[in-house]
């Protein structure tokens, strides 16, 4: 008797999840993205439900801040607006503009279209000052310097030594100041000699008032004149005390030879202000006129400046 083979069991087709599958072309795909899986591949022993492809998670709404949230989103073109508008709104606010912002330039506009005459004696100066000190409010350093020496004359013809003695007063401020005073002797002497002196007396008496006014000490000048009575020349002859000068008649005369002069006008100032001539004047006056007649040489007046005024010895018949 013939063993019988041993009967293999039938093969049901029917899928109790316990089968493997396997898919040849999916296997290939897979190898090819670094290892990564992709939608639909599946491995061994996966149950078809993980052939089915994932889905991509909804975008999160997240608060605005200006930057890609946590999930790789990129950021939103108005959260940089927000963000501008919330540091504008958290900004200091400017500090107010000084009190005297603008005044220069209002200073000088009104100076320009209305001359000296628009503005006060401490204005003038204040833009005197606005040259060398080009930053701050001058105006109430214009107003003290007024105040000691008086006016603004006083003040351009301060000595140096004074001026630096105020406060805020630095190098740069004496320069300027001293310049303005340079500057108006220069103008009024150029006027006093367009024209014969004894043409044109107001204006040498104006030359002589900014000359030595304000000068706080005695100081003799002599003003050298030549044939046409044109003023040649200018000179301090001596300097002295508050009331005393020591004249050298002498000396004078030297002086008027060396430049060829053919006429002179003494003219020393009174610090105390009080321009009535003294004796002494009279005397030193008397002796100079006497020399320089010797030398045909015309004395032609004597005059003393002071701030209130001034006197002329031919006008007072002292010549």
């Amino acid at each position: 008797m013939s063993a019988d083979k041993p009967r293999q069991p039938a093969q049901s087709t029917i899928d109790d999840g316990s089968r493997v599958y396997f898919n040849p072309a999916e296997q290939v795909a897979d190898s090819t993205t670094h290892g990564a899986r992709t939608p639909g591949a599946f491995s061994p022993g996966a149950t078809p439900a993980d052939k089915t492809d994932k889905k991509v998670p909804a975008k999160k709404h997240t608060a605005r801040t200006g930057t890609a949230d946590t999930e790789g989103l990129a950021p939103d073109p108005r959260d940089d607006e927000t963000a501008a508008a919330s540091q504008q709104l958290q900004l200091p606010a400017k500090p107010p503009k000084p009190h005297y912002f603008g005044h220069r330039q209002r200073l000088r506009e009104r100076f320009l279209k209305g001359g000296n005459a628009a503005l006060a004696e401490y204005e003038l100066l204040e833009l005197l000052l606005c040259m060398a000190i080009p930053r701050g409010d001058v105006k109430p350093l214009a107003k003290s310097l007024i105040d000691r020496f008086g006016n603004l004359a006083g003040v351009l013809t301060a000595d140096q030594t004074e001026l630096a003695s105020c406060k805020g007063i630095g190098e740069a401020a004496i320069a300027a100041i001293k310049i303005a005073e340079a500057s108006a002797q220069v103008l009024s002497r150029e006027r006093a000699m367009e024209l014969p002196v004894i043409a044109s007396w107001e204006q040498l008496i104006d030359y002589c008032r900014v000359r030595l006014g304000h000068r706080k000490t005695e100081e003799l000048h002599l003003l050298f004149l030549d044939r046409k009575n044109r003023l040649i020349a200018d000179e301090c002859h001596q300097t002295g005390t508050v009331d005393h000068t020591p004249v050298y008649p002498r000396e004078v005369i030297k002086r008027a030879l060396e430049l060829h002069a053919s006429a002179l006008i003494l003219v020393h100032n009174h610090p105390s202000g009080d321009a009535t001539p003294s004796r002494g004047d009279i005397e030193m006056t008397r002796k100079i006129v006497e020399a320089a007649k010797a030398m045909d040489i015309n004395v032609h007046d004597h005059i003393i400046i002071s701030q209130a005024g001034y006197n002329s010895f031919k006008t007072l018949g002292l010549m």
